[in-house]
Order: structure tokens, then sequence, then C-alpha cells
């Protein structure tokens, strides 16, 4: 592996890890989120923190490098029920809020293409 490539993967997780245990430790908005997106009730403060977990443990294991392919798939995973509950530009009546809910959901998207290139490319024998 080189350094270039350890970076880069420090780089992708991260973000995951820190932000997913905001949503472990303290889910708040993501909760009403996740109803709003059809998640029972009863469960949605345990899918936002499971949403989160989910974030940490990947996120570690790009950043590491320990089984990274896996870590990256898992949280690209986790990334577009989270994409799409939380960054729905396309319901906002709101003009301003519309807008930024579009921006938060094309860097998420680029987040996922991050991630879907570190899948794609750990474990190549090259590193």
């Amino acid at each position: 592996m080189n350094v270039l490539n350890a970076v880069a993967r420090v780089a992708v997780g991260v973000p995951f890890i820190w932000l997913g245990y905001d949503a472990v430790s303290e889910p708040g908005m993501r909760v009403q989120m996740a109803e709003d997106f059809g998640v029972p009730g009863e469960y949605a403060e345990l899918s936002a923190k499971a949403n989160g977990a989910v974030m940490v443990a990947g996120g570690a294991m790009v950043a590491l490098g320990i089984l990274p392919r896996w870590g990256a798939l898992a949280v690209a995973g986790a990334m577009v029920p989270t994409t799409l509950a939380g960054h729905s530009f396309w319901t906002d009546e709101d003009p301003g809020k519309a807008k930024q809910n579009r921006i938060q959901f094309l860097k998420n998207v680029g987040m996922i293409g991050g991630l879907l290139v570190v899948a794609a490319t750990s474990g190549r024998a090259a590193e």
C-alpha cells in the first residue's frame, strides 16, 4: 500500500467515524427523519443509532485499512437511506431550503462515490 492510498483512506473514513458517533450518541432529529422515511416509530431511534454504528465501524475499517472494501461497502449502503431521508430536496417547498438540501444530497453522492472507489480498488495486488 502506498502513502497516498493510506492518506486517502483516512480522509474518506474519518468523517464517517465522527458523524456516525454523533448519530449513535445523540440521534436527535435523525429519529424524526427515520419516521418520516417510513421506519415505524418504535424502531426509529434504533435505526438511526444502528446507521451511525455502521458508519463508525465501516469508517474505521476504511481508515485503518482493515477489510476496507467491506467497510466502504457497508458505509455506502448506510449512506443511501441517510441521503434520501435527510436531504430530500425534491419535497421542499422553500427554494432556499431545497437548494441547501440539493447541495448536501450531491455532497453525499460524492462521498458514496469515494467509498465505491475504495471498494473497487482495495485488495488489488499493487497495493
